[in-house]
C-alpha cells in the first residue's frame, strides 16, 4: 500500500476506536494489530492483509487510492458491532469516551420511582443508535404505551463494574448496554416469567435489532432486561 493508503487506513481505524498508532502513513506492528482487531470484529480472517473484503468492510464508498469512482459496498448496512471479547479494542478503556444523550421521553429510576432521568451517559459510538432506539420506541408505542409496558423504567447504562459472578468487565462498563424494567425481567428469568418475552414486546426488540443491538433474552433466554451493542 502507498503511504496515502496506510495513513487513510490508520485514520479510519482510529476513528472507529481501534488504536492503530500515529497516523503517519508508516506500516508498523500497531497498525497490523489494529487491522487484525478490525477483521476479528467483522468476522474476517485476522491476517492483517488489507484485501478486498477488509477494504469493503472499512470503506462504504470508493476505496482510498482508487480513481475509477467505483463504490465498494460494505457487507453490512450499518456498523458491525464487536463481539464481547473485542470490545476493549473497539471502544477503548472502560468508562471513557462517553456522551450525554437526551432521551425522547423521561424515564423513572427502577430503584426509586419518585425520580426521573431525561439524559443518560453512553459511549459516543453508540449515542446515535441508542437515541434512535428510544425515539422509535416512542413513535411506535406512544407515551402511554411506553409507560404501560415498563419501557420507561431505567435500570442503568454506564456502570463500571465486573460481570455478576465473573472477572470480566460488564458491557455496562463501556456504556454500551442498557437495562429496562429489571423487577419484571430479573437476571435468571426465562420466557415463562420475564415480561419482555411477551408477544407485545416483539416490535420493541425489532427496533433494538434494527440498530444492530443485541437482546440477551432473545438469544440466551435470560437477562431479558438487557440490550447491548456487542455481539456474543
Amino acid at each position: 500500500m502507498s503511504e496515502y493508503e496506510i495513513k487513510k487506513l490508520q485514520e479510519t481505524l482510529n476513528g472507529l476506536g481501534i488504536n492503530s498508532g500515529p497516523e503517519d502513513g508508516i506500516w508498523g506492528r500497531r497498525t497490523a494489530a489494529a487491522v487484525r482487531a478490525f477483521q476479528r470484529i467483522n468476522g474476517l480472517r485476522a491476517d492483517a492483509i488489507v484485501g478486498p473484503r477488509t477494504k469493503a468492510a472499512l470503506y462504504p464508498g470508493p476505496i482510498p487510492g482508487r480513481d475509477d469512482g467505483v463504490a465498494v459496498q460494505s457487507p453490512a448496512q450499518s456498523i458491525v458491532w464487536p463481539r464481547q471479547r473485542d470490545v476493549s479494542s473497539f471502544y477503548g478503556k472502560v468508562g471513557t469516551n462517553q456522551k450525554l444523550i437526551t432521551l425522547p421521553y423521561k424515564m423513572k429510576l427502577a430503584w426509586d420511582l419518585r425520580r426521573t432521568v431525561s439524559r443518560m451517559s453512553c459511549h459516543k459510538q453508540v449515542a446515535e443508535p441508542m437515541t434512535a432506539i428510544f425515539e422509535n420506541t416512542l413513535q411506535h408505542y406512544g407515551k402511554d404505551g411506553v409507560s404501560d409496558m415498563g419501557l420507561d423504567l431505567f435500570g442503568g447504562c454506564l456502570n463500571v463494574r465486573k460481570m455478576r459472578g465473573g472477572t470480566n468487565w460488564s458491557m455496562h462498563s463501556w456504556g454500551i448496554a442498557v437495562d429496562l424494567d429489571p423487577l419484571k425481567n430479573q437476571l435468571r428469568w426465562g420466557k415463562d416469567k420475564a415480561s419482555f418475552a411477551k408477544p407485545e414486546y416483539e416490535p420493541f426488540w425489532e427496533i433494538v435489532e434494527a440498530q444492530g443491538a443485541v437482546s440477551l433474552g432473545r438469544i440466551k433466554n435470560y437477562d431479558w432486561m438487557h440490550l447491548q451493542f456487542a455481539r456474543l
